[in-house]
Formats: C-alpha cells, sequence, structure tokens
C-alpha cells in the first residue's frame, strides 16, 4: 500500500494552463475523489499520477518515492478507464492475465491471481467468454479485475461508471466502496458526478479552472462549503442563490433584495457584520426550507409563488419565485400545492450560508 503525495502540480498544454499548483497528501488506504465540472483538470490530474501525462512542474510522490520519470509501468499503479479497453479477442481470463504474462508471472501465480480478483467480483462463470457476450456491468467488472490481479499500490479509476445505466451505476458504487473496503488498497477516483464523489470518497478534492477549490470529508464539503463554486456544486438538487444587500437595522442584519428579506441569525450576523452596507450572496439548500408553521421566527420567513411543482414520490420539488429570485425548496410528499399558489417559506437558521459578493469566499 502507498501514500500519493503531489507537490505544486502544474501542467501546462502550449500556454493553456490547465493544472495550477496542485497540492495533495492522499494517505495510506484512503479513498479520494477529484469531482468538478468538464474541463477542471481532474483528469489531467490522474493522468500525470499515472505516468501518462508528462509534469510541467511541480512533483508527485508514490510510497515517498519521485516518480516524475518513471515509466507507468513501474509504478506500481493500476487504472481504470471510462471505456474499459478489453482485448475483443480474448476471453475474460485471457484479458485479465495478459498483463501479468507481459511481467513473467509464472502460470500458477497468474491463474491464483485470476480466481482470487473473480471470487472477489463474483464473475468465476464468465472467465471463459469473450467481451462480446457480457453486459456493461460485466465488462466494468473484468476491468476491475484485470487491475485488481496486478495488485499494485494505488488504484486509479477514470470515470468507470459513466457508459453504465443510472441503475447499474448505483449498483456498481455500492459494489466499489465495498471493494475497496475488502482491498484496503489507496484509491484516487475521477468523476463529474457529485453523488458518487459524496458516496464513494474518504475525502473528496473539488476542482474548477485547474485549482482545488476544497478538499474535506464529503459532510465537511455539505456543511461548510470554503466558497459559492463548492456550495453550489455539492449537493443534489444545489443550493439555491439569492444576490442581496446586507442592511444592519434596529440590532437585526438584514439580506435585502427585490422581493426578498430576511434577518440573519446572530452567529452569522456576527461574522458577517463587518460586511453591513455591502452586496453579498446569501445560500440555503432546498432542503433547508420549508413551509412556514407558527413557531417559525418571522424574519426568517418570505413570501414566493409556485411556478413548477414537481412530484418525485418521496418529496415534492417546487420551484418558486420570491421577487426577482427563484429558490428551490424541498417539501413533505403529502402537501398540497398548485402552480401559481402563494406560499409562505422559512429557513433553518443553522443552515444559512453567506458569501462575499467580490470574492465569493464563505463569510
Amino acid at each position: 500500500m502507498a501514500e500519493v503525495l503531489v507537490r505544486k502540480l502544474n501542467k501546462k498544454f502550449d500556454i493553456t494552463h490547465v493544472v495550477k499548483d496542485v497540492d495533495l497528501e492522499i494517505h495510506d488506504k484512503e479513498f479520494v475523489v477529484f469531482v468538478g465540472p468538464s474541463g477542471c483538470g481532474k483528469t489531467t490530474t490522474l493522468r500525470m499520477i499515472a505516468g501518462l501525462e508528462a509534469v510541467t512542474s511541480g512533483e508527485i510522490l508514490i510510497d515517498n518515492a519521485v516518480v516524475n520519470e518513471v515509466p507507468p509501468m513501474d509504478r506500481d499503479i493500476a487504472m481504470v478507464f471510462q471505456n474499459y479497453a478489453l482485448y475483443p479477442h480474448m476471453s475474460v481470463a485471457g484479458n485479465m492475465a495478459f498483463g501479468l504474462k507481459m511481467r513473467k508471472f509464472a502460470k500458477s501465480e497468474i491463474e491464483t491471481r485470476i480466481k482470487r480478483a473473480a471470487d472477489i467480483l463474483g464473475i468465476g462463470d464468465l472467465l471463459h467468454r469473450k467481451p462480446r457476450q457480457l453486459s456493461g456491468g460485466q465488462r466494468q467488472r473484468v476491468a476491475l479485475g484485470r487491475a485488481i490481479v496486478r495488485d499494485p499500490k494505488v488504484f486509479l479509476f477514470d470515470e468507470p461508471l459513466s457508459n453504465l445505466d443510472a441503475k447499474l451505476r448505483v449498483q456498481m458504487r455500492v459494489e466499489l466502496k465495498k471493494l475497496h473496503e475488502r482491498l484496503g488498497t489507496t484509491a484516487i477516483y475521477v468523476t463529474h458526478d457529485q453523488v458518487e464523489a459524496m458516496t464513494l470518497g474518504d475525502r473528496v478534492v473539488v476542482m474548477k479552472d485547474g485549482v482545488v477549490q476544497q478538499v474535506g470529508e464529503p459532510l465537511e464539503l455539505y456543511n461548510a462549503p470554503a466558497n459559492r463554486f463548492v456550495a453550489g456544486f455539492i449537493g443534489s438538487p444545489a443550493m439555491n442563490f439569492a444576490e442581496v444587500t446586507l442592511s444592519a437595522t434596529n440590532g437585526t442584519l438584514w439580506a435585502v433584495a427585490p422581493g426578498f428579506k430576511i434577518g440573519l441569525p446572530a452567529a452569522l450576523a456576527q461574522r458577517a457584520a463587518s460586511h453591513a452596507g455591502k452586496p453579498a450572496t446569501v445560500g440555503i439548500r432546498p432542503e433547508d426550507l420549508h413551509i412556514a408553521a407558527a413557531g417559525d421566527p418571522p424574519e426568517l420567513c418570505f413570501e414566493v409563488e409556485a411556478e413548477v411543482v414537481e412530484q418525485l414520490g418521496s418529496e415534492i420539488l417546487l420551484d418558486t419565485r420570491a421577487g426577482e429570485t427563484t429558490f428551490v425548496a424541498s417539501v413533505e410528499p403529502t402537501l398540497r400545492v398548485r402552480i401559481h399558489d402563494r406560499l409562505r417559506l422559512a429557513m433553518n437558521p443553522n443552515r444559512l450560508h453567506l458569501f462575499d459578493a467580490r470574492t465569493e469566499a464563505a463569510i
């Protein structure tokens, strides 16, 4: 097993700077997920760790050894790609054995490793089949098996579930998590899907425009986002944002926008006191909005009009409007509401977020 250290890692393609001063410490046996929109640099970072892209500047260390100039096959890593890259003319067993044969492993050792990997993945009865005879999920298991037989120090996953249908993706997420627990190997996983990131990662690295925005455990990113980008990217449905001006009146700090006004809770108001009179952004997650009741603080309640009603069975998502600002609220499925109904929503005071309008950093 191994630690992976990334120090001031940069990658440029001609004049395009795609990865910018990335610093990371990935612990032994940790499952770390890189997440971000397309073009954020997450896959390029993974490919530099794998040795498939040259490093412009910075260092990559695996098991305390600098590997910048080490060829991919000598880094003791195994990579699972988005496309399974199976040899169509070989059987499942042949595909899993190929890399070991290239490294001159004994036949008995190859057979032992293939049987072990097949047992772990539940594909023992598929070893004689060709890839064309397999479903997408089965091919993904074969690709995982080909990596497992290597017994590497580090597993690298480049969006391995993106070609699967929604139901199979959920199933394979669970199986990947179980697999990591069983093998206890350091794993780095790239995805654009924040649900995958939150469910799989021990820690999550959020990237944007080649820059690491925040690194933390999934709930840390969800509960305490470092900036507006992380707040909006993590969570589904996405966080609501309202562009406001902060105004201090009679000892209360108010967030004011056309058709929308709330009083900030004391702890948040204290942190934001120096921003009084300035623009800011209020953030609130849909699940932290509810239909106002008698016990809700009136300063955290506001009027909206329902524009779209999404019945999802376990919840109702209400797309609403307050003045010029839209809010999505997740409410109880028993609520009876129609388009154009006027409603009064309330915010959970402990779940309110505030961001600087200029820097977008959390206040």
